[in-house]
């Protein structure tokens, strides 16, 4: 069947490395949102009578079993088929090969789930720090499932920032997941959100500072995530690859190799670890000082 075809222009492409993002307007149709947000429905409906966290629902601190609040589905892709299948469809295959060449490996995904006056902000950080790898043809790629509008807590990013340094996520000696707000607070006031309609897609280079606030207006703001690389970019800490049948499972397009590319990339290693680190959240919650402002 014939797809409408998503592939970048060089424009686009040029504009990726110098600022380290890129906004792709209207990629989804109106069938293929809807067949997300039933996925999403789906899957929200296992939340309720749930005391803790588990293993797919990340949950927000005012959370009861009586009146479930998810922040995050964890690893989405693996609890339902159309997360899988979206990060394998050509539309977004055509979107990522530019970027990181013919063969590319998926790694985990998330689904950030800011409910209207309360989602849960995400401090300033760097994927990198979670995740650095023998190269850094690493990045993200985001799915807006809402419109991102100015107050219901869009990611902003650092425009420039994938070039620079790899700042500290740490606090106290324990790697909390997120930057110390009053050491970029330069960087901070440059920052730029990624304002688009439902069924565009972001690409963000995994060593770009980014963060989003709490939605504090009365509509939605679901954010699909997908963590992707270049197949010959080899993890040096964090994820759960398991063996390599596992780890080669995780190819979307291309050939797997046995040969990292390694390059003079900066790393920090992301440990120790906080008493709950389960996720960025509950890693965040350690660090000293917050710069997003919470919902009570």
């Amino acid at each position: 069947m014939q797809h409408p075809t998503t592939r970048l222009t060089p424009e686009q492409v040029d504009h990726y490395r110098a600022e380290g993002y890129l906004v792709v307007h209207d990629v989804l149709d109106a069938a293929e949102l809807a067949t997300l947000r039933d996925a999403v429905d789906t899957l929200l409906a296992g939340a309720r009578g749930l005391a803790t966290h588990t293993e797919l629902y990340d949950l927000e601190d005012s959370h009861t079993p009586e009146a479930p609040r998810v922040r995050r589905l964890k690893m989405p892709h693996k609890a339902h088929p159309a997360f899988d299948s979206l990060i394998r469809s050509p539309k977004v295959l055509e979107l990522l090969t530019p970027l990181l060449g013919p063969s590319v490996r998926m790694q985990t995904s998330k689904l950030n789930l800011k409910s209207a006056g309360y989602g849960a902000p995400v401090e300033w950080h760097q994927d990198w720090a979670f995740y650095p790898h023998t190269n850094d043809d690493v990045l993200a790629v985001g799915v807006l499932l809402d419109d991102f509008v100015p107050d219901n807590g869009p990611m902003m990013v650092v425009p420039g920032t994938h070039r620079g340094a790899i700042h500290s996520h740490h606090h106290d000696g324990v790697f909390v997941g997120a930057i110390e707000p009053s050491g970029i607070a330069a960087e901070i006031g440059r920052a730029v959100p990624l304002l688009a309609r439902a069924g565009s897609i972001t690409l963000h280079h995994a060593r770009l500072i980014h963060g989003s606030a709490t939605n504090t207006s009365g509509r939605p703001r679901n954010f699909l995530l997908y963590e992707a690389m270049a197949a010959d970019a080899w993890p040096l800490a964090g994820g759960h690859w398991g063996d390599l049948a596992q780890f080669d499972a995780r190819m979307v397009c291309g050939e797997p190799t046995l040969q990292p590319r390694m390059t003079a990339v900066p790393v920090r290693m992301p440990f120790p670890k906080p008493p709950e680190a389960a996720s960025l959240y509950q890693s965040q919650k350690y660090m000293g000082t917050r710069f997003f402002e919470v919902a009570r």
